[in-house]
Order: structure tokens, then sequence, then C-alpha cells
């Protein structure tokens, strides 16, 4: 019987990417996101699957998804709460509390809602248990110029992962994350003409396959759930990251 995965964000990107490559291996994947048409776009290159449209910072709309997947497909094996956003880089002195909560509200209140009902699900089915993989960043550790409001989402992944991993644990629900660096997409194109540096330039950054991004979460998803891979970090192996900029 196939494993039921859930992929937020799952129109598009890294989602996309993973929800296609789980489906291929035999996961039963459903996505969700706010573009209907893309996620029927997503499930056409899997060959089989379930769309559901969900605003995943709308807790309600959060409460109905995981209820339609418990309806439809009696459990939930693994979360990819992978859904987020971003605004233009900007000082923190001229970021607007708008774009604030924009950013907060999806990749943070949205991931938790997200977590939440997979956990709930998780927690109440037969058997019992299950596996959240949330999608931190590198930034969940360094951050870039002008980028307060998703560094500050990210890091608070960080403490969502180390949480869920503990309150899991009388369940059999693990919780890990991966933290991506480059993976080739739309928010990452412009960092080819070249991006801020730590040390004021501006300077080209190089960028990988996403399809490694999304092999790294299947291997994260198929582990037994004895074993657990808490963090992970795929990157593209030249990026500013380890070193001085």
């Amino acid at each position: 019987m196939a494993k039921i995965a859930l992929v937020t964000g799952g129109g598009s990107g890294i989602g996309r990417a993973c929800a296609v490559t789980m489906g291929k291996a035999g996961y039963h994947v459903v996505v969700t996101g706010r573009r209907r048409d893309a996620l029927d776009e997503t499930i056409a290159m899997i060959g089989a699957g379930t769309a559901i449209d969900c605003d995943i910072t709308d807790a309600s709309a959060v409460d109905g998804l995981f209820a339609q997947i418990e309806a439809e497909q009696g459990r939930l094996d693994v979360l990819f709460n992978n859904a987020g956003n971003n605004v233009a880089p900007a000082p923190i002195g001229d970021v607007s509390p708008e774009d604030f909560f924009k950013v907060i509200n999806v990749n943070l209140y949205g991931a938790f809602l997200a977590a939440r009902g997979a956990f709930n699900l998780m927690r109440r089915q037969s058997p019992q248990g299950g596996r959240i993989i949330n999608n931190g960043s590198i930034s969940a550790y360094v951050p870039r110029p002008g980028s307060a409001p998703y560094t500050s989402s990210k890091h608070a992944i960080t403490g969502l992962t180390r949480t869920t991993s503990l309150d899991g644990r009388p369940y059999n629900i693990v919780c890990g994350q991966i933290d991506i660096g480059n993976a080739a997409s739309d928010m990452t194109a412009r960092m080819v003409g070249g991006v801020p540096q730590a040390d004021l330039s501006i300077k080209p950054e190089p960028v990988m396959d996403v399809q490694h991004v999304a092999n790294s979460v299947l291997h994260m998803a198929d582990l037994p759930l004895e074993a657990n891979v808490q963090f992970m970090t795929v990157m593209a192996s030249k990026m500013p990251f380890i070193g001085r900029g």
C-alpha cells in the first residue's frame, strides 16, 4: 500500500520537484497551494495523486485540508512542510511591518498550521506516527544582507523543528529539517546576475539543480520511523556559506 505524502507549496519550484520525485518513487502525493492550475500541472507530471487548493495561512482551510486527507486517504505518512515566500531585500529600517508579516505569515505561521494539522492526524491514526520534514534554509544559520523577515522566519523554523521532534516522541512522530542553499528556481534566478554579499560587494553565486534537493527529501522520507535525519544541509558546493564573506 502506497504511503501518503503531503507537499505544501507543491505547484512550483522545490515543492513541485519533491512532489514529482516522491510520486515517481511510489508515494501517493497530495499537493496543496493557492493556485489550482499549478497544482494540477504537478499532478499531471506525476501521473497520479491529489491536488487540494488551500491557503496555508488560513487556519480553518488548513483544518479542512487535513480532514479531506483523512477522509480520502485514511492517513498521512509524510508532510513536506515547504510553502514559503519572500519580499525584496532591504535594510531592516526600510522593511515595512506589512512586508515583515507577509513573510512571517506564510513561512512561520503557515508552517506551524501545517505541522499542527499533520501532527494531530498522525497522532490519532492507526498505526500511529509519521514524519514531518520542514523546509528551512541556509538562512536558518546565517543571514544575507537585507533579509530580516526571511531570516527571522527560517531561524524560527529551526525552533519549530526541534520542539516538534520532542513533542512527537510519545506518538512515533519524527520531525527533521532540510536547509537548502541556492537550488535553481525562480527565487534564485537573480543570483546569476549578482546579489549583495556580507562585504557589501555584488557578486554572482552558483546554483544547483533542484533535483538534488528532491533526492534528499526522498531519502529523509524513506527512512523508517526509528531513524531520523534531524538536520540536513544541501547546497551549491561553492556558494558563500562556509568561511568568511
